[in-house]
């Protein structure tokens, strides 16, 4: 009996929050069933256009659709563009003819779910963070299943299976790779290392405390590698990069396998995508979640911390000082940085994405049944 092509459809975007475990999910789909036609619905202005096009897969816009917390002008004109979001959405799973609808949250998602919802399809969510969004909120109450990538997330009949993360991270042998990967980004090989990055967009208040503590690094015989964020460049009074012995500094990585193995401690903000892969690696990390929003960041980082596998500290409290007292102290201590990184990795889960692949598999065949 021959199989059917799959079509899958799933919808996402806006940040490399949600785009990234996306991807992952799509990929290893399409390692299960290479004939599986995948759709990704995202909105034309987030870094979905960008991103899932170079990663091979069909992206189709609907309106974005903000969700308003209190009273404006934008709560008021939300039942008819959320009406709208909801025909579009419609239109794009009758076109690619779909069996399953998979999301992770977003604008863009809500809109998919209702649609799904009314032609009986079957609906999987992957929440990333430890307090759910609004969004996924929604679509976990008839979801078929509902995925998360922290334990302690409170969704109907959640599943824990971790955060689906690209191959390359995921299958990270870390000591293995870390000579070459010294070599590749510019780095000795035998001196303590110390990765920082704010994410994609960079975190001002991280690089402002590193840059003032770069004398106090150097004297600790420690080299950074500084990932500033785009457009987020240290400068000195000419106008040029910063310089310091043992500091380089680039805006941006293309593929943080590289930073993560050439790093004997990462020094970050808590996003979720950050905090599942280097548990997933073993990393050891300082994290300084981001003080503003919904205090997501802070509880992304609870589960990771009470293993011992990071410590946190808040950012009004994050200071060249604290990097004197307490960072620097942590790098010059192996055994501590290696009981940080076992604990790190016995919270990893480095298969998030063939967890959700296989869900998504049994609910097409169901629905077919």
């Amino acid at each position: 009996m021959t199989q059917h092509s799959l079509s899958v459809v799933l919808a996402g975007g806006g940040t490399a929050g949600h785009i990234s475990p996306l991807l992952a999910v799509a990929d290893a789909v399409k390692a299960r069933r290479p004939d599986a036609r995948i759709t990704v619905v995202g909105t034309a202005s987030g870094m979905e256009t960008r991103l899932v096009p170079a990663a091979g897969y069909e992206l189709a816009t609907i309106d974005r659709v903000p969700m308003p917390r209190r009273p404006s002008a934008d709560l008021a004109k939300l039942p008819a563009r959320l009406v709208r979001a909801v025909r579009q959405a419609g239109e794009i799973l009758d076109s690619a003819q779909a069996d399953v609808v998979v999301g992770v949250g977003g604008y863009v998602s809500t809109p998919v779910y209702l649609a799904a919802r009314r032609r009986s399809l079957p609906v999987i969510v992957h929440e990333a963070n430890a307090r759910p969004g609004l969004a996924n909120r929604v679509g976990a109450r008839f979801a078929a299943v509902t995925g998360v990538a922290f334990e302690s997330t409170n969704l109907p009949r959640a599943t824990w299976v971790g955060m689906p993360m690209r191959r390359e991270i995921s299958s990270l042998d870390r000591a293995a790779a870390r000579g070459a990967a010294r070599s590749a980004l510019g780095l000795e090989q035998d001196r303590p290392t110390l990765v920082v990055t704010g994410g994609s967009s960079g975190a001002a208040s991280i690089n402002r405390a590193v840059e003032q503590a770069l004398p106090a690094l150097a004297a600790a015989g420690i080299q950074t590698l500084h990932i500033t964020g785009r457009g987020k460049s240290l400068l000195d009074a000419g106008g040029k990069p910063i310089a310091a012995r043992g500091y380089t500094q680039v805006e941006y990585i293309d593929g943080m396998e590289q930073a993560y193995a050439a790093a004997d401690l990462l020094l970050a903000r808590s996003g979720a995508g950050t905090v599942c892969e280097i548990s997933a690696v073993g990393l050891p990390a300082v994290l300084v979640p981001l003080p503003h929003g919904n205090g997501e960041q802070a509880l992304n980082a609870e589960a990771l911390v009470a293993a011992g596998g990071a410590l946190t500290v808040a950012d009004s409290l994050f200071t060249a000082d604290w990097i004197s007292e307490r960072l620097i102290p942590l790098l010059a201590d192996p055994t501590a940085l290696d009981a940080m990184s076992k604990a790190s990795a016995a919270l990893g889960i480095r298969d998030a994405d063939s967890r959700m692949a296989a869900f998504i598999l049994e609910a097409s065949d169901r629905s077919k049944a």
